[in-house]
C-alpha cells in the first residue's frame, strides 16, 4: 500500500452519537486482537466496499469513512493487507503496540482526520 492509499473504514450504525461519528469507529474491540478491519481502497472503491459488508458479509453500516495509510504512520500505527478468502480487499490497522489509553487517542485523533475528509459513501435510505 502507499501513503495515500485510503484505508475504507465501514460505520456500524451505533457508532453514531448525538449525530456525530464516535472514535469507537476507529478503535479496535477486545475480539479485533488489536487490530482494525478496513477495506484496501487502492483494491475498492466505497460503495462497493459498503455494498460488500452489507451485502456479502451481511454486516450493518451507515457508510463508509476513510484515513490514510500516512495518517496511520504519523501516530505509529502500521496498516497492512491481510487479504481473506471471499475478501481479497481485507487490511488492517494494528494497535498492538499500543495501551488502552495511547489506542483511544489514536482512534480520536483518526476519526477526526477522517471526518475532515468527509464521508466517501453514505446510506442515505430508500
Amino acid at each position: 500500500m502507499k501513503d495515500d492509499t485510503q484505508l475504507l473504514r465501514q460505520v456500524h450504525p451505533s457508532f453514531i452519537q448525538n449525530g456525530r461519528v464516535s472514535s469507537q469507529a476507529f478503535r479496535p474491540t477486545p475480539k479485533d486482537d488489536k487490530k482494525l478491519s478496513v477495506y484496501d481502497g487502492d483494491a475498492i472503491d466505497a460503495p462497493k466496499a459498503y455494498e460488500h459488508y452489507t451485502t456479502d458479509l451481511e454486516q450493518l453500516s451507515v457508510g463508509v469513512l476513510a484515513v490514510t495509510v500516512d495518517e496511520c504512520k504519523c501516530l505509529e500505527l502500521e496498516a497492512q493487507n491481510d487479504p481473506l478468502e471471499n475478501f481479497p480487499e481485507h487490511a488492517l490497522i494494528d494497535f498492538s503496540a499500543f495501551g488502552t489509553s495511547a489506542t483511544e487517542k489514536k482512534a480520536k485523533i483518526l476519526r477526526k482526520r477522517a471526518e475532515e475528509r468527509d464521508w466517501l459513501f453514505q446510506n442515505t435510505g430508500s
